[in-house]
């Protein structure tokens, strides 16, 4: 019986120690990050390069549409 009483020892501790903290710190580090990416994102695709590169691409392919 001594390897029970073990089990249940480790459990109590398991659920003594706790994190319950720790997803709402993943959750703001995750928000955080996506927040900055978007913003990383937001600066090149409105980059005088990408739109150009996009400008290009859409008037190639309205010509070839016409022909």
């Amino acid at each position: 019986m001594a390897f029970g009483n073990e089990l249940a020892r480790r459990r109590w501790r398991a659920l003594l120690r706790g994190d319950g903290g720790m997803s709402t710190a993943e959750y703001a580090i995750g928000t955080v990050a996506a927040a900055a990416f978007a913003g990383l994102l937001y600066t090149v695709v409105t980059g005088d390069s990408v739109t150009a590169a996009l400008t290009s691409l859409v008037e190639r392919a309205l010509q070839s549409g016409v022909e």
